[in-house]
């Protein structure tokens, strides 16, 4: 199991594409050893802070920042890709 996000991205939640790019890579080279991956995603990109008597964005983390869904969905399609190309080498 890979964590995209902290130490893997430099705590930068746009990096983790970057991350699972290298993960995907590893991947399509065969590495059997990757079982999943961990990413800090949600609804809107970014996090926000929680502070009196104001609204909240709706879908934005409040904890981590997060990747946004649209982008969460490419990633996935990439590592998705990336074991199908793995199974049809037969590795």
């Amino acid at each position: 199991m890979i964590d995209c996000s902290h130490g893997n991205s430099n705590k930068d939640h746009r990096n983790q594409p970057k991350v699972a790019a290298d993960v995907a890579s590893q991947i399509r080279a065969g590495n059997k050893a990757i079982t999943g991956v961990m990413i800090e995603s949600h609804l809107v990109e970014g996090r926000q802070d929680v502070k009196p008597d104001q609204p909240l964005v709706y879908g934005q983390s409040i904890t981590d920042a997060c990747l946004a869904w649209e982008e969460t969905k490419a990633v996935f399609a990439d590592l998705a890709d990336a074991v199908r190309d793995r199974r049809r080498v037969g590795t």
